[in-house]
């Protein structure tokens, strides 16, 4: 959890912010599990990448046994996450609460987390058991052995929120609690036969209202897209809660999402080994000297780090304090720093290797080598427009004193950068050539970066390694586990008719596909601000992108603008959580930072309407 003035955040990385609480001991053997399973899947993805492009020999099993493994990491990673807190959630409105009251909607949340697990875990056992009749084709194992990380990890998952519960509350909360959700339970039922001839409107009552008093409740995002999808399937409709637990682990098991925890340990070992800090001082030598030059630098910076890291947080965390204090010498206000801190890290998060598209490419069906090279170029365009107001806004710059380095000192920085300038180029390259996949691609990067890591940066101990397979175990599992949820959700809003409904509307728009590119930028811009990115990617995408590809916009097109307009709302106060992290690593008071970071979402908002008016800036390359 991260404090940041009078508002309180928490956030998905353990890598970038302070737990909320730290681990319980009886939850070793589980980090410790994990941990073994995420060294096994990258094990397993080199021995592949060797075999076939080494040997020529592809291994057919592989792509299973990874599978199977991946997915029991991913629960045991949401145990973990639960036990530490580390479950993305929106907590500005619960600082809004008395503090007397505030005991008992910590205690609240939680339960919620059990009840909602509770009531899933019965029906993952049904599913483990249909499993048991499909048999996998290479390793011919019945698919229950997978399947069955469902079900260890929801009774793992319901006993450590159940714990938690019980340590953290008085009994008078305890008991209030468990009559508050047993009273819900109640009425849902009693007026079940109601709900049932609603139609749409139960879109409202449980998918829009349940989820958002849930969200204010600072319930995890994953557990508030469940309890809202179990609520509407129970009480709405006729179909079994089977079907939910199916589709959560479709949302959760494509190949694609392999590559996720191997780029979020990638961002660890850039934080640890300081690969990060060897470009900013590179950037710094060459550019420093000049006029707006420490804001290029940042923003330069922020765009090549993101290549490695492929996480907003990471950046920040790296090039904020080796940039401001040269730049509060030379006159810039904390608040204007801060300013473009967060909006250059909304700029960068198209950079490859960004998990945000990723993600949408497995939930969208979009090419990921087509994304992460539009993505290069669209962050290109939003730099421009961050570097020429930063060139206005440093018009007052204080200079005296400031020297060019010696010619000496870049070609030092430079030959410290180069093996890690080399990595994000080697990614980028790879992927958008075709000559590998990205979750190839990620398990030779996170092998090259160790080597050099340790070989010219200083190197990893074992302790610290064991530490960042722990951490990238639990923000893998949070991550999976909204895509899970997030995909049920979205399954049971396009069954309802409401995607094709909102299809009909959206096709006969004045204005035809621009003005939809317009209302999809509000909607994605307001979601940025509530949900972050990847919750909101997995839900809206279904319906969104279908409704784009009738209009006749090209989908890597679409996916710039929805990403772009994703990041803009994250960063936008009162409520973008990416604004009060910025203020968190940069020390300044979010009311103090919030009127000056205006202009800057603006200049973004330019560079969004460039790349929604002009196709060519997101598909001229592909």
């Amino acid at each position: 959890m991260a404090s940041a003035g009078n508002e309180t955040v928490v956030v998905i990385s353990p890598a970038e912010t302070l737990h909320g609480r730290p681990g319980s001991r009886f939850m070793w053997p589980i980090e410790v599990l994990a941990s073994l399973l995420l060294v096994l899947v990258i094990g397993l993805l080199l021995l592949g990448v060797f075999s076939r492009y080494v040997l020529s020999l592809p291994i057919v099993w592989i792509d299973e046994a990874s599978s199977i493994s991946f997915l029991w990491l991913a629960m045991l990673g949401s145990a973990i996450a639960i036990d530490r807190n580390e479950h993305l959630r929106l907590t500005i409105f619960v600082n809004l609460i008395p503090e007397r009251a505030r005991g008992f909607v910590s205690t609240l949340a939680l339960q919620i987390i059990a009840a909602v697990i509770l009531a899933l875990i019965l029906p993952a056992i049904e599913y483990v058991q249909e499993e048991w009749f499909v048999t996998s084709a290479a390793l011919n194992i019945p698919m229950s052995y997978r399947a069955a990380a469902i079900v260890f990890g929801l009774t793992l998952m319901f006993v450590i929120a159940i714990i938690h519960a019980v340590r953290e509350s008085t009994l008078l909360n305890f008991v209030g609690g468990l009559a508050v959700i047993a009273a819900f339970a109640g009425l849902g039922w009693l007026l079940s036969p109601v709900l049932l001839t609603l139609g749409y409107y139960n879109i409202l009552i449980f998918l829009v209202g349940l989820v958002g008093v849930c969200l204010l409740l600072g319930v995890p995002i994953a557990f508030c897209f469940g309890m809202g999808t179990l609520a509407f399937i129970v009480l709405t409709t006729y179909v079994p809660v089977i079907v939910l637990v199916g589709r959560m682990d479709e949302g959760m098991s494509s190949l694609i999402l392999l590559s996720v925890p191997i780029f979020v340990l990638l961002g660890c070992i850039l934080d640890a080994t300081g690969m990060g800090k060897a470009i900013v001082d590179f950037l710094a030598s060459l550019l420093g000297h000049v006029k707006a030059g420490m804001s290029y630098v940042l923003l330069g910076s922020l765009f090549l780090v993101s290549g490695i890291s492929g996480s907003k947080v990471s950046d920040m965390a790296t090039v904020a304090p080796a940039l401001f204090p040269e730049m509060k010498r030379r006159g810039h206000e904390p608040k204007e720093m801060i300013a473009l801190l967060a909006t250059g890290a909304a700029m960068a998060d198209t950079v490859p290797p960004s998990i945000v598209l990723i993600v949408l490419g497995s939930v969208a069906g979009v090419s990921i080598a087509a994304l992460f090279t539009s993505g290069f170029i669209i962050a290109m365009v939003l730099l421009l427009v961050l570097a020429i107001l930063a060139r206005w806004k440093a018009s007052g710059e204080r200079m005296e004193g400031v020297k060019r380095a010696p010619l000496s000192v870049v070609r030092n920085t430079l030959l410290i950068a180069v093996p890690a300038l080399v990595l994000p180029f080697l990614i980028r390259g790879a992927v958008g050539g075709g000559v590998a996949t990205a979750t190839e691609v990620s398990t030779i990067a996170v092998v090259y970066a160790l080597i050099i890591g340790i070989v010219l940066y200083g190197g990893i101990t074992w302790k610290k390694f064991y530490s960042m397979l722990v951490d990238t175990a639990a923000l893998s599992g949070a991550i999976l586990l909204i895509l899970g949820t997030a995909s049920a959700m979205a399954w049971a809003l396009t069954q309802t008719g409401f995607a094709h409904q909102l299809a009909t509307s959206m096709v006969g728009l004045p204005g035809g596909w621009f003005t939809f590119m317009l209302v999809s930028i509000a909607v994605f811009m307001l979601l940025g601000c509530v949900l972050e990115g990847l919750p909101a990617i997995v839900l809206m995408a279904p319906i969104m992108f279908p409704i784009a590809a009738n209009l006749g916009i090209n989908d890597v097109h679409y996916s710039m603008v929805v990403v772009t307009a994703m990041n803009i709302g994250l960063m936008a106060p009162p409520i973008g959580i990416g604004f009060y992290i910025a203020c968190k690593i940069g020390n300044v008071s979010p009311d103090v930072a919030m009127g000056a970071i205006w202009p800057y979402l603006g200049a973004l908002l330019v560079g969004l309407l460039l790349i929604a008016a002009i196709p060519a800036l997101s598909t001229a390359y592909l």
